[in-house]
C-alpha cells in the first residue's frame, strides 16, 4: 500500500463524510456543510490519508487560543490564527475497512509535525472514554472530564505537549 497524507481537497468531501458517519453517531458527526467549510478554511490542518484516490482516514482541527476545546468549535470554523498556542483535533476517523492498521497514529504524527512547524505549544482534543487508551499510546495525557456537552456524551480532555 502506498499511503499519502495530504491536505483535504473539495473532491474528497463525499469520502470524508462516509468515514465521518461510520465513525460517529448522528449527534456527534459533523455536517457536510461543516466539513466543506473546514476544507476551505483550514486546509493546512485538515489532512487525509489516501491510497491512490481513496480516502482511508482523516484528521482535522483549527488552531485555538485555549487549552481545551469548546463546543463552539464544532459549530463554526475560522481560519487558523498564526499566534494561537494550540492545535485542536475536532475529528480523527479511519474507514472501518482500514482500522487497526496504524493509520490513526500516522495521521496524529503528521498533524503534530505541522503543529510544530506552526509553533503550537500542544495539540488538544476531546474523546470518549473508550478512546483514551489509544491517545495515551500516542503520547497524549488525559487531563480529565471535559466541560463539553457535545452530543450529550461525557468527553475527556487529552493534550499532547509539543514543547517537551
Amino acid at each position: 500500500m502506498t499511503l499519502t497524507i495530504t491536505p483535504a481537497q473539495p473532491q474528497d468531501l463525499s469520502q470524508i463524510m462516509t468515514i465521518e458517519n461510520a465513525g460517529f453517531s448522528p449527534d456527534e458527526a459533523a455536517s457536510d456543510a461543516s466539513m466543506a467549510e473546514r476544507i476551505q478554511l483550514i486546509p493546512d490542518t485538515f489532512l487525509v490519508a489516501k491510497e491512490g484516490a481513496e480516502v482511508l482516514g482523516y484528521v482535522v482541527g483549527p488552531a485555538f487560543d485555549q487549552r481545551y476545546l469548546t463546543d463552539a468549535l464544532f459549530d463554526q470554523s475560522t481560519p487558523n490564527n498564526a499566534t494561537d498556542a494550540y492545535q485542536t483535533i475536532l475529528s480523527l476517523a479511519v474507514s472501518p475497512a482500514h482500522q487497526k492498521e496504524g493509520l490513526g497514529s500516522q495521521l496524529l504524527t503528521a498533524l503534530a509535525q505541522i503543529a510544530r512547524q506552526q509553533h503550537r505549544q500542544a495539540i488538544t482534543l476531546t474523546c470518549l472514554k473508550r478512546l483514551v487508551p489509544f491517545y495515551e499510546r500516542n503520547g497524549y495525557r488525559n487531563e480529565g472530564v471535559s466541560a463539553s456537552a457535545h452530543a450529550g456524551e461525557t468527553w475527556y480532555n487529552l493534550v499532547l505537549s509539543l514543547t517537551d
